[in-house]
């Protein structure tokens, strides 16, 4: 065969660009004044999208100098997975950058609602901030419900799909990258690393609902086959994330559960901000001792009175019943 480096050049060039258009996913992940958040950027060669904003300006500008330094291509979209602040907080950076923000119709509705919410919390509460420093939000520009493919410059497409029930938060979107059947779920999932108990924040209230939490997890297998990628912690296959996260929840709401009953005729001190404060520290002590390999136990000395507060509910007897929220477990 007679060589022809002509042609061996030409198809040279040609898998350099191949590669070059090749769709790459990408994580940064924020220091702990950020709550070492991920978001997820992908890159199809021609333009890049990222998922969740991060919860400071200070912490997506230096999400967008990740960007900078390993991408020439022109950041064009931001995709909210939930009314979280650390997932809305900085869209004003993104907007300023020329991005489009997407994010589904019932989360851009909850977002003025949970940011006065943690406003309050970190202005007047934690005092980690200033009504002045804390990061002034901005409105969604576009917004989806159910499903939406959006197709890249590049003839990728990546498909946003609402997930039918509340869970980490009142809302949630599943990011697909179509290519490759890689899920971006937010908080949806933190694998090995301890989840945000909270809830939603609704009518002024934090509403957790471990129930359609799990139910929002038995989605994904049949969303995607690749990895997930969650707000905080690993990111593993698929089955393994739905199964870990699920079990994770159940054992939180029977250790939960578990203290209550202990606490016998004290467990009314669960409700008072003058003593609550203890037995959150003692939960998340227990959560510590139940999964011992697993990261940022903090968040449970923050979140946890959230699903304290919905298992408190569900063990008075004189309290009306969410039925799918007050299932009784083994301990």
């Amino acid at each position: 065969m007679r060589f022809d480096p002509t042609a061996l050049a030409a198809a040279t060039l040609l898998c350099a660009a191949g590669a070059a258009n090749a769709g790459q996913l990408h994580v940064f992940t924020s220091d702990a004044a950020g709550f070492n958040t991920h978001s997820v950027w992908y890159d199809d060669g021609k333009e890049i999208t990222v998922v969740d904003t991060q919860f400071t300006p200070v912490q997506a500008e230096a999400l967008l100098a990740d960007i900078r330094r390993q991408s020439a291509s022109p950041i064009t979209r931001v995709i909210v997975t939930h009314p979280n602040p650390d997932k809305f907080n900085a869209l004003s950076v993104f907007h300023k950058a020329g991005a489009e923000s997407i994010a589904s119709t019932k989360t851009a509705a909850a977002i003025p609602a949970v940011d006065r919410y943690k406003r309050h919390f970190f202005v007047n509460i934690a005092k980690a901030f200033t009504d002045e420093s804390y990061p002034k939000v901005e409105p969604v520009k576009t917004t989806y419900s159910g499903r939406q493919v959006i197709r890249l410059k590049s003839g990728e497409t990546i498909t946003l799909i609402e997930l039918p029930h509340a869970g980490i938060s009142s809302d949630q979107t599943v990011v697909r990258i179509d290519k490759t059947g890689d899920l971006v779920v937010g908080d949806l999932v933190h694998n090995r690393t301890h989840a945000w108990l909270e809830g939603g924040i609704v009518d002024g209230k934090p509403a957790p609902d471990l129930a359609g939490w799990k139910a929002d997890l038995a989605e994904l297998p049949r969303l995607g086959n690749g990895k997930v990628y969650g707000g905080r912690g690993q990111f593993v296959p698929v089955a393994q994330a739905v199964s870990e996260q699920a079990a994770y929840l159940d054992k939180a709401e029977a250790i939960v559960d578990r203290y209550i009953a202990a606490l016998g005729g004290k467990a009314s001190e669960l409700a008072d901000p003058a003593l609550q404060g203890r037995h959150h520290v003692a939960l998340q002590d227990a959560f510590t001792q139940a999964f011992p390999d697993y990261a940022m136990p903090e968040l449970i000395g923050y979140s946890i009175y959230g699903l304290v507060g919905q298992r408190l509910a569900c063990a008075d007897s004189a309290l009306p019943r969410d039925r799918k929220n007050c299932i009784r477990r083994a301990p």
